[in-house]
């Protein structure tokens, strides 16, 4: 069964006196496909700016915004209705030759895949290595299925959650000897993990809806910088939802048969209606929000807020305001 949800997304940026803009790039609106549907959608700037929307090299939807004046204050605010149709991932059949691992990917996989199956970081490879060794039966095979489950269900349980304004991802060395990151943290590394299994993965940015914060009286908004999904382990009313009321990130793992199955090390998803994606990537890095360049003294920077909210619509025609349909 489908639900609509609204998304509201503003990213404010402050300055001590007006100041010139460059072109922004922002990666705000969720992607459509067989899952998820854009129902309508918004963007307004300030100051007063020029707008126009591209694809990226992942075919990515991206809107570029370059601000026609100077100001002391740019407020970049989308809003979108959609309506998402959860699909059940672990109900998704494999190709027979996948179902155990180790496997190989075919030839034409492997070379559509290529860009997702070489680590990011091949220093760290050794440590990762010993990391997943304990995942892996001493002989034999393992169901694909079970090792993926295995990964994201560890960094849950053995990893602590913890918010980092600062930009920026940590390494998987750094996430593995700390044992504690962000949700980007987790999901680059089950993503290299992943890879150095020689399975295809890659980075997905977006948005994460929590029934638990959408009530009347405490909308699901957080000034952070950055319904079902099919739990491995514990229950949403065991354990909280985590990331949620900012920008979120997974991974997607591609498995023959199924094809991109995402995976949500920070809560122990596997896909469902939490997960609403904008931006899938190689890398991290690729999936910046928002990117762009201001001109004037660094002291002229005051700060930025970040608000996301994610609330659940009784239908498409529920939402807060008027949009603009597509």
């Amino acid at each position: 069964m489908s639900v609509f949800l609204e998304v509201e997304h503003v990213t404010t940026y402050r300055y001590n006196q007006p100041v010139a803009f460059g072109p922004h790039r922002l990666m705000f609106r969720p992607r459509a496909a067989h899952d998820i549907r854009v129902l309508r959608a918004t963007l307004d700037v300030s100051p007063h700016s020029k707008q126009y929307w591209v694809q990226d090299v992942f075919s990515n939807s991206v809107a570029v915004v370059e601000p026609l004046i100077e100001a002391d204050r740019l407020t970049l605010h989308a809003r979108f209705v959609i309506e998402h149709f959860g699909v059940q991932n672990l109900e998704l059949p494999l190709a027979p030759e996948a179902e155990n691992y180790p496997f190989q990917y075919g030839a034409e996989e492997s070379r559509d895949l290529a860009a997702f199956l070489p680590p990011q970081y091949p220093e760290d490879q050794a440590q990762l290595l010993e990391w997943v060794a304990q995942f892996l039966p001493r002989r034999g095979t393992i169901h694909t299925r079970d090792i993926l489950a295995n990964l994201n269900a560890a960094i849950r349980s053995d990893f602590h959650y913890q918010a980092r304004d600062a930009m920026g991802t940590q390494r998987p060395a750094e996430t593995l000897n700390a044992r504690q990151g962000t949700c980007r943290d987790f999901a680059l590394l089950m993503m290299e993990a992943v890879r150095s299994l020689g399975l295809a993965a890659r980075f997905v940015s977006g948005y994460l809806y929590d029934m638990t914060l959408d009530t009347p009286a405490t909308p699901a908004i957080s000034n952070s910088s950055l319904q079902q999904g099919t739990r491995q382990i514990e229950s949403r009313d065991e354990v909280p939802v985590q990331g949620a009321g900012a920008t979120h990130a997974w991974l997607h793992v591609f498995l023959p048969g199924a094809g991109w199955v995402p995976y949500d090390p920070t809560n122990t998803l596997v896909g469902g209606t939490d997960l609403i994606r904008v931006a899938y990537t190689r890398k991290p890095e690729q999936a910046a929000p928002v990117s762009g360049a201001w001109f004037g003294a660094a002291e002229d920077f005051a700060g930025m807020d970040v608000q996301v909210s994610v609330r659940r619509l009784d239908g498409p025609g529920d939402a807060a305001s008027d949009t603009v349909a597509e």
